[in-house]
């Protein structure tokens, strides 16, 4: 009787151990790895604890091959978790693709600046497919007919010091689909503020992309390009101090008071899933991106709106006046 009830607890404790064991296999995020465990048993039904350590093993090797190649500027956000995402490197800016919307998750630069000054200007510019994303892709021909216009993620404005780069900032994985009275009033109102900040700090960090509440709802062209809800702005600055400021604007038509966009950055990431400013310390991060309306409004000395004086020409050689 001992040996027999001997035998018994023996074989449960093997049970219990491979129980154990699988339990502590996770995923570098923390999640359990249920489906790389499940293939871990073998067929006598108990766990191998090698083959779970070398595959746990190769997954940290993959994700520390995945990370050397990720750009590690201030500007750059966070891995998106369960959303395709191709980065592209430019000259004047970072691009995370998404195949699923045919353009941006968001784009991202350094702006300097030197960057705001230069002789590259977009008179004889012409858009063009980017031929480094997969088919099917935007292209000029998704747009004809769409009442939507072509307009920059990272914006022209800030490429001018460098031909190639002003040249690059025309791909259509730089390019959304734009409520035209926005692109060539409020959105590029708070272009001219970034490059402003860039003047009078030295540089700013900048993230921007698209904004799809509950999902794609309207796509435009062939090729079924994705046309967001509204836009976003991130902006950081680290001189004096780190600061940061959120801009959120829907994407249609009309002058608003420019301090109506803006929007904590804690709550853009809550909107979008993004991670903006990975690379600041946790508690530098915490407190800029929790700046709520009315400091970011005194902080970054938001004026209330531009107005126009004159008629805008293409090149937005017109006079402005600021209202606070």
């Amino acid at each position: 009787m001992m040996k027999r009830l001997t035998w018994i607890g023996f074989l449960a404790a093997l049970i219990i151990g491979a129980t154990a064991c699988r339990r502590v296999v996770v995923t570098e995020e923390g999640g359990a790895q249920t489906a790389a465990a499940d293939s871990m048993v073998v067929d006598n039904g108990f766990f191998d604890i090698d083959a779970a350590q070398k595959a746990q093993e190769q997954e940290h090797k993959q994700k520390q091959k995945t990370d050397k190649k990720r750009p590690k500027g201030m500007e750059i956000p966070a891995v998106i978790e369960g959303r395709p995402e191709q980065l592209l490197l430019r000259d004047g800016y970072f691009v995370s693709y998404n195949k699923d919307w045919k353009i941006a998750n968001w784009v991202a630069w350094h702006l300097t600046k030197a960057h705001t000054y230069g002789d590259n200007l977009r008179d004889d510019m012409v858009f063009k497919e980017d031929t480094e994303v997969p088919f099917p892709r935007a292209t000029d021909e998704d747009y004809y007919s769409s009442t939507y216009d072509r307009g920059h993620l990272c914006p022209s404005g800030d490429n001018k010091w460098d031909r190639r780069a002003q040249i690059q900032s025309f791909l259509f994985t730089n390019i959304c689909p734009q409520n035209h009275g926005l692109n060539k009033g409020d959105w590029n109102d708070i272009e001219i503020l970034c490059r402003q900040w860039a003047r009078k700090y030295g540089d700013v960090y900048i993230v921007t992309g698209p904004v799809f509440n509950g999902g794609v709802k309207t796509r435009i062209g062939k090729h079924g390009v994705a046309v967001p809800d509204s836009l976003f702005k991130v902006v950081l600055c680290t001189n004096p101090y780190a600061r940061a400021i959120g801009f959120l604007v829907p994407n249609k038509g009309g002058h608003r008071d420019l301090r109506t966009y803006v929007t904590p950055v804690d709550e853009i990431e809550r909107i979008t899933g993004i991670d903006f400013f990975p690379n600041l310390k946790d508690d530098t991060e915490s407190r800029v991106e929790a700046a709520d309306d009315d400091d970011m409004v005194k902080n970054w000395n938001v004026p209330a709106k531009y107005y126009y004086e004159g008629n805008n020409s293409r090149n937005n050689n017109y006079r402005r006046n600021y209202r606070y």
